[in-house]
């Protein structure tokens, strides 16, 4: 779910660009296309906001990219806007609200000779921003989300955001957004989760990348979860199946974990399914224990809305 920073791969990637600059993704994005900046993701530091500690922080780090190897820029405008993934969607997205400006003085060069700084967003800014509380029918939930997004300004008034990123510059080397999701969490309750897998083909699991399945994470420590597939071999072990259509595990969270997070790499094909039952009588998380056809292969790639408060 992060964009982490490959160093064989940009250390290539930045010796590229000094030798025949106009032959490579940074001649392409500024000769191509009328966007002619980008803010790189170097790394998500951490993406979840926990909404018992106002003082938790979405972190990412980033780096200035114009034609002027960063020279070009004035500010970057930090805002955050809302959206309700729990119950029934009672709170209306919100529209961004300016949280922050970094001006260019506040950026420093990094190991590449590009600006880089470190953009840092609490959960008190955020709802303060947002003027929202801790209400389900006016305000906000864990399992909801505040959306992190990145403005970079120049110092010839253009402005670059996430309606002006090109695809060029969205994913690879450059993955510049412009814009990242931050899940609202809460210490989660311990117990037994049950993790229901379906695929409508009866085929097992494919997400495209066997090295990725469901990706469970309890304090930064992280399981991958996946149902076989006959046509490839997991990295990791998966939960065998006896028809290629179902299969069941569960996972446990300790009592006194601070955070729980689910992740879902992506479905190759648009035939998986999957339910997650809390612990208890908490119910079921999110999915449904018995899709019907139009579910299949609906699962958000990223952050799952899965969040069960410890009482």
């Amino acid at each position: 779910m992060k964009n982490i920073f490959k160093i064989l791969l940009s250390s290539f990637m930045i010796v590229s660009f000094s030798c025949a600059e106009d032959d490579t993704l940074v001649g392409e994005m500024l000769g191509t296309y009328e966007n002619g900046a980008a803010l790189r993701t170097v790394e998500i530091v951490n993406d979840l906001f926990n909404s018992s500690d106002p003082n938790s922080a979405f972190t990412v780090v980033v780096e200035a990219q114009d034609e002027q190897d960063g020279g070009l820029m004035q500010e970057v405008r930090v805002m955050v806007e809302f959206f309700d993934f729990t119950g029934e969607f009672i709170t209306a997205p919100t529209g961004a609200a300016l949280v922050q400006t970094i001006p260019a003085s506040d950026f420093e060069i990094g190991e590449f000779g590009l600006p880089r700084t470190t953009v840092s967003v609490t959960f008190q800014q955020a709802a303060d921003a947002l003027g929202l509380s801790l209400d389900v029918e006016n305000g906000y939930q864990p399992g909801d989300v505040f959306r992190i997004k990145l403005e970079l300004v120049l110092t010839d008034g253009r402005v670059f955001g996430p309606s002006s990123a090109a695809s060029i510059i969205t994913g690879g080397f450059f993955s510049s957004p412009f814009q990242y999701n931050g899940l609202i969490s809460c210490s989660p309750e311990p117990g037994t989760y049950t993790i229901l897998m379906y695929d409508n083909y009866g085929d097992g699991w494919q997400t495209g990348d066997y090295n990725q399945g469901l990706a469970v994470s309890i304090d930064g420590v992280t399981t991958m979860i996946a149902m076989c597939s006959q046509w490839g071999t997991y990295s990791f072990p998966c939960e065998p199946t006896t028809d290629g259509y179902f299969a069941e595990t569960s996972i446990e969270v300790p009592v006194g974990a601070s955070s729980l997070t689910w992740s879902w790499p992506g479905d190759q094909y648009g035939e998986i399914a999957l339910a997650v039952v809390g612990p208890g009588d908490t119910g079921t998380l999110f999915g449904t224990v018995d899709p019907p056809a139009d579910e299949y292969g609906t699962v958000p790639v990223g952050l799952l809305p899965i969040v069960v408060c410890a009482q």
